[in-house]
Parts: C-alpha cells; sequence; structure tokens
C-alpha cells in the first residue's frame, strides 16, 4: 500500500531503492505516528471535518494501535511502504471508509516532521534522563579522591599540580554545557509541525493551535514553509548537541587511556573490566574506553554529515531528507550505551595515591616556588627568572604542599555551584507537560 499510488505500481528495482532502510527506522517512529494521528483526528473533529462519533472510532482504534506499536513484535507489513501507511492500512481494515477520512488535511511530510519532532523530544529526554547519574557520580568520585594529587599538562609537558577532584569535576562540569546545548535543541524541536501538509498549509480550515496543546508542544512552527525547511535543521542542531556530550566522552576516554597507560600509571581497573593479549600475557588493554571514543568521535562527524546532505537544498521537500534518519537515530542509543560503560568502569577506578611524590614531576611546583616568593614582596617577574635559573643549575628546591583557596581549585572545587547549575538546566525543560499532555491524549 502506497498513500501516493493511483494506478501504477513502481518499477521493483526503484521501489527498493527509494524506500531503501527507512521502513526500518520508521519502526522508531511508530508510537508517535499514532500520537499525531490521535492529535489530527481530534482536531478535524472540531473543526468539523469528521463527525465525533467518526473522530471517537478512530481514537479508540489508534489507542490500540499505539499499545501494539510499543510491543516488539509490532511490524510494517512487506507490502507496505512505512509506517504513515501501515497506520492507515490498520484503521481502514478495522474502520472502513472512516479510517480512510484520517489522511485529511495534512501529508505524509507533514506526519513525518511531527513523528521526527515527537521522537526526537523523546530521545533527548530519555539521554538527558541518562545523563544525570553519570553526572553525580562525577561529582561524587570529584568529592572522594579530591586530595588525591595528579600531574596536569599543557602540550603533553607536566605543567602545574592537579588533582582527580579537579578531574572528576571538571568533566562534571563539561556535561552542564553539554546539557545546555540539548536544551537549545529541545526548544527546536518542541515545535508543532503539523498542519504545514506538503509545505504551503491547506485550504480546510485546520486548527494548528489546538494540535500543538494536544501534542503538548511549546509552540508552533508557524510559517508552513519553514516548517518544511526545519526539516534537516533540527536534526543537525540535534546532532551537535549530541556531539558535544560525544565529545566530553570521548575526551574522558582518551585521558583514561593514557592514565592507565603504565608510563602514566595513575589507575587501574579491575581485570574483569579490562581485556588481554593474543601473546602477551601482561596486557591489560582499556578496550571500553577505546571503543567509547571510537563511538563518540563518529557521533561527533553527525553534524557535519547531516549538514552535507542537505547542502544546497532549495525550499520544500526532498527525499534526500529521509536518509538523515539512519545517520542520526541510531546515534542516541549509542550515546546512551557509552554512558552506561562509562560509568561501570568510573564506578570500579582505582586512583594512585602520592603519585606526585616521584621526583620526575618535582617541576610542577615551580610555580609554587615563584607565587612563594611573590608572596614575600618579589615582584613577579624577578621571582619567575629567579625559579628558572636554580632549575637550570639544578638548585631548584620545593614543597610538595600544595594550597589553592579560589573557587573551582585544588581546594575548593564548587562542587556545589556545579550541581546548582546542573539542576537548574534540567529544570529548564519541561518534560512535565509533555507528559501530561501525552497521558490525556491517551486516557
Amino acid at each position: 500500500m502506497k498513500l501516493w499510488q493511483k494506478d501504477k505500481a513502481s518499477l521493483q528495482e526503484v521501489e527498493k531503492f527509494t524506500v531503501g532502510n527507512d521502513r526500518e527506522m520508521d519502526l522508531l517512529l511508530a508510537p508517535f505516528d499514532v500520537l499525531g494521528n490521535i492529535a489530527h483526528a481530534k482536531m478535524l473533529a472540531r473543526v468539523g471535518l469528521l463527525t465525533h462519533e467518526e473522530a471517537d472510532q478512530l481514537v479508540t482504534e489508534l489507542k490500540n494501535i499505539y499499545k501494539d506499536t510499543l510491543q516488539p513484535q509490532f511490524k510494517i507489513e512487506d507490502s507496505i511502504e512505512d509506517i504513515h501507511s501501515q497506520v492507515e492500512f490498520l484503521l481502514t481494515k478495522k474502520l472502513g471508509d472512516i479510517g480512510k477520512k484520517i489522511h485529511s488535511a495534512r501529508s505524509r511530510n507533514d506526519q513525518v516532521l511531527v513523528d521526527v519532532k515527537l521522537f526526537l523530544r523523546n530521545e533527548i529526554e530519555e539521554l538527558v534522563n541518562a545523563i544525570q547519574p553519570f553526572f553525580q557520580l562525577l561529582i561524587k568520585q570529584s568529592e572522594q579522591f579530591k586530595n588525591h594529587l595528579l600531574p596536569g599538562y599543557t602540550h603533553l609537558q607536566i605543567a602545574m599540580p592537579s588533582s582527580f577532584g579537579l578531574w572528576f569535576g571538571a568533566y562534571a562540569e563539561s556535561l552542564v554545557d553539554d546539557v545546555t546545548t540539548l536544551q537549545a535543541a529541545y526548544q527546536v524541536v518542541n515545535k508543532n509541525p503539523l498542519g504545514s501538509a506538503a509545505g504551503y498549509g491547506s485550504s480546510f480550515p485546520i486548527n494548528r493551535t489546538y494540535t500543538t496543546q494536544l501534542l503538548g508542544f511549546a509552540d508552533l512552527n508557524y510559517n508552513v514553509v519553514y516548517a518544511q525547511m526545519g526539516r534537516g535543521k533540527a536534526e543537525r542542531i540535534t546532532a551537535q548537541a549530541l556531539a558535544n556530550v560525544a565529545d566530553t566522552l570521548a575526551r574522558l576516554s582518551m585521558d583514561m587511556c593514557l592514565y592507565l597507560n603504565q608510563n602514566f600509571d595513575f589507575v587501574s581497573f579491575p581485570a574483569e573490566l579490562t581485556t588481554g593479549s593474543s601473546i602477551m600475557p601482561h596486557k591489560k588493554n582499556p578496550d571500553v574506553f577505546e571503543l567509547i571514543r571510537s563511538h563518540c568521535n563518529r557521533i561527533k562527524a553527525l553534524p557535519n554529515e547531516i549538514m552535507m546532505m542537505t547542502t544546497n537544498l532549495p525550499s520544500g521537500y526532498h527525499r534526500d531528507l529521509q536518509l538523515l534518519k539512519e545517520h542520526l537515530f541510531p546515534a542516541f542509543t549509542t550515546l546512551k550505551d557509552c554512558l552506561q560503560m562509562a560509568a561501570l568502569m568510573l564506578n570500579s577506578i582505582n586512583v594512585k595515591e602520592n603519585i606526585l611524590t616521584d621526583e620526575k614531576y618535582k617541576y610542577l611546583f615551580s610555580v609554587e616556588e615563584v607565587n612563594k616568593l611573590v608572596l614575600q614582596g618579589m615582584p613577579f617577574r624577578d621571582a619567575y627568572k629567579k625559579v628558572g635559573l636554580d632549575i637550570e643549575a639544578g638548585n631548584f628546591s620545593y614543597s610538595t604542599d600544595v594550597n589553592h583557596t579560589h573557587e573551582g581549585s585544588i581546594g575548593n572545587l564548587a562542587n556545589e555551584k556545579i550541581e546548582a547549575n546542573m539542576k537548574h538546566m534540567l529544570s529548564s525543560f519541561g518534560f512535565e507537560k509533555v507528559h501530561e499532555a501525552v497521558e490525556k491524549l491517551l486516557s
């Protein structure tokens, strides 16, 4: 069944090529397609394009289909092109001509738009919920290991003292900014394109504000041409937000690969969390972190992939946009898996103590010695020169005591401020409003 088919079928090769993997991706959209159908049916009744009795029959059957879409055995039948056709087929099979009326005043273009936006909205929420426990783990570990010093590096050369409290806290605060960009993406996807039809609106007197309220959207995509142009843009903005989270995880994983290296030897993990070599019996490889790094670096390429796939497209719908789903949709699952595995690893980390007592790290404390001289009244440039000459002459002496007290330093991590910022960001999404609208729609 094809919604566009009249009296001639496409050549089989054309059909196979144009459908591609879309039916597989459409299964992810299935429950959201049903939600859009319910809202559309209720709106059609409100404006007089359906009777209330017809709308009630459609909504009742759509609620049954919704439950089916949540089951693993739900499928798009071989003879049916996409999820939109499957839902309409099921309605028509059950309700006859009433089922055929559901497509009034819309197009597959705005159907897939609303499905994608509802899907992205849900996936962003799930990702934010997956980030929260990982963020809390980082804060917890930051506090637990705040007195464990390690070398800080610039240019991969030893620079100044750092601490595992700072290290864990840095990635926690990085996630705050990542969630900020997810919130921005959420604002973009949480706008209703339904009613834009093929991209030029409808001559029917539809009520787009009503469907916006029913689906729990924060607002409309008002201009119908822009509603269509927004496809690709919403995916790209969302992909960029995912890429930011991925970048945080990739960098954290790279640090862990270095710190586990025997030449660094800052951390260790239980043997069951590492892998071995086929010929070197001593090996404990950080494969989990290496794979997180690679998965996340691939996700970091997503915004550019989507940008290139939509480059030079004029306004209006184009079939190119179909392929965005198979690039973007799986990234959510991959990223959530990476968060889960990173948490598994960091929950079991063993942090080495007294790392900086090794003499090879003595020059980490050169700035501390400069600052001591400055506190005694010596001009900074003179103090810098004196300590530099002492180092060159082999006369450098130092203490491993570190006393940093300003906000965000070794002795004042400001984790409570970082937690407060995360709490503020999480409260700004307004997930509750969406839940209330969906629950009401399905009640």
